[in-house]
């Protein structure tokens, strides 16, 4: 359930969101999906954001995501696997919301020295760190502003965005950063099956794809047979399964090394899956390929 829930906006579209929420919840609250966002751990008790990207909630974490609602299910909780449960435990954020259209009314068509516009589908959502002393004061700065709201103006606030796009530039991980911010000033749009083979080994999870599509899951599910005539879950394991049959021919690794790469989680489980595509288990593909 959401405790606290406060907003601070730019050219009529949130820029700062203040939230505490308890967690694991079901419910949403209001982040939109065409927005990077920029999360800051203010306080946590007893509550991970999302263990199968090794991301912990700690206070004084950030956390840079591509997609509005990607952050919004990390601070719920809900984008652990349902066979993993939750403790309950309270997360409240400090939120920057880098939003196109303000972006776009801010900078017009010139984009900052650290934006390209993109060639190809964005496969870096989400960058992890520890706030540094200039991320840290930037959001003393913000909540200052939250407890007192006469200092807020449409100057300040310009000031304040820009700021966080320069100190954000100047970080160790700029460049992955710089590929986050692109995707959201890149004049560029991709087809569904563009983002899909961007990210196809990236992403480990058909709920992740839906997220980064923008789409429900049901409506990323009739999005998906349509465009590949097969289910997504499927198609995940048809393709792990080229990869491993890949690395079989071109690599040297065991043949376990190699299955816990593509994504299976046991050799028992890869044998079985593998023998039934291709006729004939990953041990004896590797060695007709020897003697060939």
């Amino acid at each position: 359930m959401i405790i606290d829930y406060k907003t601070i906006e730019l050219f009529g579209q949130t820029l700062f969101t203040w939230i505490t929420v308890k967690t694991p919840m079901k419910e949403t609250f209001p982040m939109p999906d065409n927005e990077a966002c920029f999360a800051y751990i203010l306080d946590v008790q007893n509550q991970p954001l999302h263990t199968a990207e090794s991301i912990l909630a700690h206070p004084g974490q950030v956390v840079l995501s591509k997609c509005g609602h990607y952050v919004s299910a990390q601070i719920r909780g809900s984008l652990e696997p349902k066979t993993i449960e939750l403790p309950e435990g309270k997360v409240s954020s400090l939120i920057v919301h880098f939003n196109k259209k303000t972006l776009r009314e801010l900078y017009g068509r010139d984009f900052p020295p650290f934006v390209q516009d993109l060639r190809q589908p964005c496969t870096h959502h989400m960058v992890q760190m520890a706030a540094s002393k200039l991320i840290k004061n930037y959001f003393e700065s913000v909540a200052t502003h939250f407890e007192f709201k006469e200092t807020i103006s449409e100057a300040i606030l310009i000031i304040k965005l820009k700021e966080i796009l320069f100190i954000l530039s100047k970080t160790k991980n700029s460049e992955e950063i710089s590929t986050i911010l692109s995707s959201i000033f890149s004049e560029r749009t991709f087809t569904f099956k563009e983002i899909i083979e961007a990210n196809l080994h990236r992403v480990k999870r058909v709920e992740d794809l839906a997220m980064l599509c923008n789409l429900s899951l049901s409506s990323f599910k009739r999005a998906f047979k349509k465009n590949y005539q097969m289910t997504p879950g499927h198609f995940l394991v048809v393709k792990k399964l080229e990869k491993v049959a890949q690395m079989l021919e071109l690599s040297d690794e065991n043949i376990t090394s190699i299955g816990y790469q593509c994504g299976f989680s046991s050799p028992s489980n890869l044998s079985k899956v593998f023998k039934a595509k291709y006729g004939k288990s990953p041990k004896q593909y590797k060695k007709d390929l020897i003697n060939k």
